[in-house]
């Protein structure tokens, strides 16, 4: 499946989970759409933009179990965050309950919103390597307080590679009268997803990561009673008329090239016609060999239930410091490595173009950097 993607084929690409990457065809669809665009863009920003992303927006809000009308396109699950923070309606002394576990970007959004508004983002610390859920869900719930007015958290998180028990904790939250705010950047096309069973009040995800649609395509659910309140960063031509929609507000923000949102169908098809049920089948039973040949101390039991596509793995402490530099400059295998506090971490990616080669070459390597 390798030559169905556009990669350096002299690299071992081990890192999808940063930045994604696209198949050909998907990317040739991409490609189709902005020249369409060019060739008459009257005629396409002004008369046909809106039945297009309406028909994008269905075909995702099918693949994540959603209503069309709940959600919207954003270029990033960071940018989906930044909307979802700021209509909580968080006064002085409140607090947003999360964990030490979050993408940077994001933890600097709520310590920059908490900041403004005289909240408090409380960092629950994660012990690793994790034993259970129900470890996971009482040590996060342990730091709700009569303060906490929300909880974010990671459906699947970054640097550690860990699917959170996000579905318990919504719950949770909701029975309390705690507002949820999850970010999904790591799960569509890598863990199964249906937010009408997730009951979750803002979910922000990506489509360029595991779903593998072009760079700069992502979405924002919103439960259907908070949308009133929910504005996106930009105010523009959205806003037209008495009682402008959820929808309007977030779509019509002036002229940009929406081309990566209007590819998001292909994307989804692109997968179904790979049979990638089976593609990350195969992809987890590569992490799982990773987790469990490298040498390296795991993060989370040997379970789906805790890592799917991703597996993050502890380095030794005396790991050279510039492992992640030789790995690429001696070996061509791109892959990330990351720090935790005192930990460093390596986390390896499978995405449906690598296979048990990749693996032996980086795990050749390690041994010997290591």
């Amino acid at each position: 499946m390798r030559e169905e993607f556009l990669l350096d084929p002299s690299v071992t690409f081990l890192n999808h989970g940063s930045f994604g990457a696209t198949p050909r065809a998907v990317f040739e669809r991409y490609q189709e759409w902005q020249l369409e665009l060019e060739r008459q863009p009257v005629l396409f920003l002004a008369r046909r933009l809106d039945g297009l992303l309406a028909e994008a927006r269905t075909a995702l809000a099918g693949y994540v179990g959603a209503d069309p009308d709940d959600l919207v396109f954003v270029p990033n699950a960071t940018a989906g965050v930044n909307v979802a923070a700021w209509p909580l309606g968080l006064q002085a002394g409140d607090e947003v309950l999360s964990t030490d576990l979050e993408y940077g970007a994001v933890d600097l959004t709520w310590e920059h919103v908490c900041g403004d508004l005289g909240a408090r983002y409380v960092r629950t610390p994660i012990r690793l390597p994790v034993t259970s859920a129900d470890e996971i869900v009482e040590t996060i719930w342990a730091g709700v307080t009569p303060r906490t007015r929300a909880l974010f958290l990671s459906h699947h998180t970054s640097t550690t590679a860990l699917t959170l028990p996000v579905a318990e904790l919504c719950r949770r939250a909701r029975e309390a009268g705690i507002r949820t705010i999850v970010d999904g950047a790591h799960v569509p096309g890598q863990v199964p997803l249906n937010l009408r069973d997730l009951d979750v009040d803002y979910y922000a995800g990506n489509c360029h990561k595991w779903l593998c649609a072009p760079k700069g395509a992502g979405f924002l659910y919103v439960r259907r009673e908070l949308q009133r309140d929910v504005h996106p960063l930009l105010v523009s031509w959205g806003y037209e008329g008495d009682d402008p929609s959820f929808v309007s507000r977030h779509e019509k923000q002036g002229t940009r090239d929406s081309s990566a949102y209007l590819t998001v169908p292909e994307a989804i098809d692109w997968q179904r016609e790979h049979d990638w049920d089976a593609v990350r089948t195969r992809c987890h039973e590569l992490a799982r060999r990773a987790r469990n040949e490298l040498g390296l101390e795991p993060l989370t039991p040997d379970s789906c239930e805790f890592f799917a596509q991703m597996v993050t793995l502890r380095l030794p402490e005396d790991a050279p410091e510039d492992l992640k530099d030789r790995l690429y400059d001696d070996y061509r295998i791109e892959i990330p490595v990351s720090e935790h506090g005192e930990d460093r971490f390596i986390r390896a990616s499978f995405q449906g173009y690598n296979d048990a080669a990749d693996l032996e070459r980086l795990r050749d390597a390690l041994a010997a950097l290591l």
